[in-house]
Parts: C-alpha cells; structure tokens; sequence
C-alpha cells in the first residue's frame, strides 16, 4: 500500500510541473502581442502625423520684389584697343657706303642729338684727300705763275715786245687753271662731306632700341644700322570703327587705359584713311607726361555711346539662365489665393556692374523678385517682403 501511495504522489507531482511550464509559456506569449501592439501604434500614430503634415498647406516664400520700368535707350561703355607709339622713331643708317668700323653705342644706351652713334673705315677716303690736296697745291702753283706772266706780258705788250697772241693765250690759260682750282676745291669739300657723313650721329634725343648690323659689315648707303626711339613725349595710336569716329572731336580729352590707370588724354587727330588690315580709322592721342608707355605697348580708349534699344535695368540676381541664349524672370501673379511667381523670357543686351539691361517679355510696370530666385519654382505662393523702383 505505501508502495502505491509513492507512485500517486510522484505522478501528481510530474502533472504540477508540466502546468508550471505552460503558465510561463502563456505569459511571454501575452507579453509578446503587447510589445507589437505598442509598435503598430506607434507607426501608426507617426504615420498619421507625417501624412498630417504632406497634407497641410505651405506658406507662402517671402520674396524681395521691385518694380519693372522701360526707356528708348541706354548708355554703354565701348572700348578701342590701340598702341603707344614714340613721337619719332627711326632707322639710321651712313649716308654713303662703306666698312662700319666702330659701334658707339648698344641696345639701350641713352643719346642726345649730335652724339657719336658709330664710324666708318675712312683709310680710301683719307687716302683720297691726301690726292686731291696734293692736286690743289699744284694748280694753285700753276695759276699763280700764269697770273704773274699775264701781268709781264701785259706790260710788255705796251711796248710791243710781246705779240697779243701771246698775251692772249697767257691770259685764258690763267683763267683755265682759276677754274681747274675751283674744281680742285669742289673735290675737296665733298670728301670732307663723306669723310664727315662715315661718321654717324644722333638727329635727336633719344634711347637706342636696336642694334641692327655688327661692327666689320660693309654697308651701303641708307642700310638701316640702329634704331632710334625719340625720349619724351608718346602717342597713342587707337584703331576705331569708321562709324564710330562721330563719338570722337580732336581737341577733347578722353579716357585712356594704361598698365591698369585710367588717365585723361586729348585727340589731336583722326586719320583721313581706313588702314587696308583692320579697316578701322586711326585716333592720335598726345599722352601726358606721366603716362610713359613703352613703344608698342597696347592702350584701351574707352568711350560712351548711346544704343537706341527698348528694355529695361534690373539685377543680374533676378535672372535665371534658360534655354537657346535666353534667360528667364519670376514676376508677379495675382490669383484669389494670392501672389504667385509666372516666369518671363528676356534678353541680356548689356551688362554693367551688377544690373543687366534687358528686352523680351517682361512689360513695364510688372513686378519681378529680384533675389533668390534660385529657390523658387514657377506657380509658388510668394509673399511680398519690399517693392522698390529700378533705374
């Protein structure tokens, strides 16, 4: 009887465990549904708010906004690209020919008129002198004693000692030598010229650009040997449209650009030719003193001109680049809901500084957003923060 009063108790004991086990499995499984009704919940509640918030209306983008004004025409800005130009600028050379000696100078070298530039071999034309001196001597000799017998005979011839054959013959041949003389010194003087003329000197003052032949070369008369650049004043040579030579009164003053400076320099002239290159009229300006271009140095002149063309200024912060060349504009709607941004093609005709002048579709008295336009697609609510009027 014990024996089965164990078993009972055993197995009662085994049936009290298994239901422990199964209370604690109910009791995660319940957890568990509650945890993801927590979360559906959750999703639920932020999916709402967030479609809440797509839902909701936006407000309107505050935008600055002015005013669109037209005229005729407007003033630009046009510029002529020219050269600095030496007052006078030359290629000397020797007058006649011969061997160049001596080089006085080199490239750079500071002359003023008069000065030594460079020599000639003058061995054949020293030699020469020498010749023709000798040759003056002679007839001087020749004529005096001529003279001095034309005088004897002349006196004897009063006597009849001397027939006036003779004494004519005495006579002329003294006249002969007198004029062989004068030829004899004739010769002299030009081998002085040319003895004078081997030897080169500065017409003006001025700097040694070029050294165009070196010392041994035999030149020949008027082959270039240096070249000089006149010290001093400078010019300023300006290509410019024969159209546009109106713009342009000699004797006025005009904006000149040099190495950056803006100065102001008068017109002396106009050219009355177009140059064959370029087709364009020259303009001669004197520069001043303190604008010391360099020979060949490029020179702006800058000048006003009116462009008959309706359109209007605004802010190059108000354009939008669009398609075929053409830039866009948001302006202004009224709708019953309020403003809204409509975009307009317009032109670009000219730029200056940070306005744009402009044609296309955009009409006078419309108001356009000046700024941000980046951000702002066309048909968005707007809300005016200033008008203000473009000039």
């Amino acid at each position: 009887m014990e024996e089965v009063s164990k078993t009972d108790q055993g197995t009662n004991e085994g049936f009290s465990g298994a239901g422990r086990r199964g209370s604690r499995k109910t009791s995660l499984l319940a957890l568990g549904v509650a945890v993801g009704s927590v979360a559906l919940i959750t999703l639920a509640l932020h999916g709402r708010v967030s479609l809440d918030e797509t839902t909701a209306t936006r407000a309107p983008t505050p935008v600055p906004v002015a005013q669109f004004t037209t005229q005729d025409s407007y003033r630009r800005e046009v510029s002529f690209l020219g050269l600095v130009r030496a007052g006078r600028k030359s290629n000397v050379g020797f007058e006649v020919a011969g061997s160049l000696a001596q080089l006085e100078v080199t490239e750079g070298s500071t002359v003023s008129s008069g000065d030594v530039l460079a020599r000639l071999d003058t061995a054949q034309l020293d030699a020469r002198r020498e010749a023709v001196a000798a040759d003056l001597q002679q007839v001087t000799a020749e004529l005096e004693l001529a003279r001095i017998k034309a005088k004897r005979q002349r006196d004897l011839q009063a006597t009849g000692a001397v027939s006036e054959e003779a004494f004519d013959e005495t006579r002329l041949r003294a006249q002969a030598l007198a004029a062989q003389l004068e030829s004899v010194r004739a010769q002299l003087r030009g081998i002085d010229i040319n003895l004078e003329k081997s030897v080169l000197r500065a017409p003006y003052d001025g700097v040694v650009a070029q050294r165009l032949v070196d010392t041994g070369a035999v030149v020949n008369i008027g082959v270039p040997v240096l070249r000089l650049v006149a010290a001093g004043s400078r010019e300023a040579h300006i290509g410019i449209a024969a159209e546009q030579t109106a713009l342009l009164e000699p004797g006025q003053s005009y904006r000149l650009v040099l190495r950056g400076q803006t100065f102001e320099a008068p017109l002396r002239s106009i050219r009355p030719d177009v140059d064959p290159t370029t087709l364009t009229a020259t303009a001669v300006f004197e520069l001043p003193d303190a604008a010391r271009g360099l020979d060949g140095e490029p020179v702006t002149l800058r000048v006003e001109e009116t462009v008959a063309s309706a359109g209007g200024w605004l802010p190059v912060s108000a354009l939008l680049e669009g398609e075929r060349g053409l830039w866009t504009v948001l302006r202004l709607e009224s709708t019953e809901d309020g403003e809204v941004s409509v975009r307009e093609a317009v032109e670009v005709l000219d730029v200056k500084g940070n306005l744009a002048y402009v044609r296309g579709s955009l009409a006078a008295g419309q108001r356009y957003i000046t700024d941000g336009v980046h951000r702002i697609a066309p048909g968005t609510p707007v809300q005016v923060l200033d008008t203000a009027q473009e000039s």
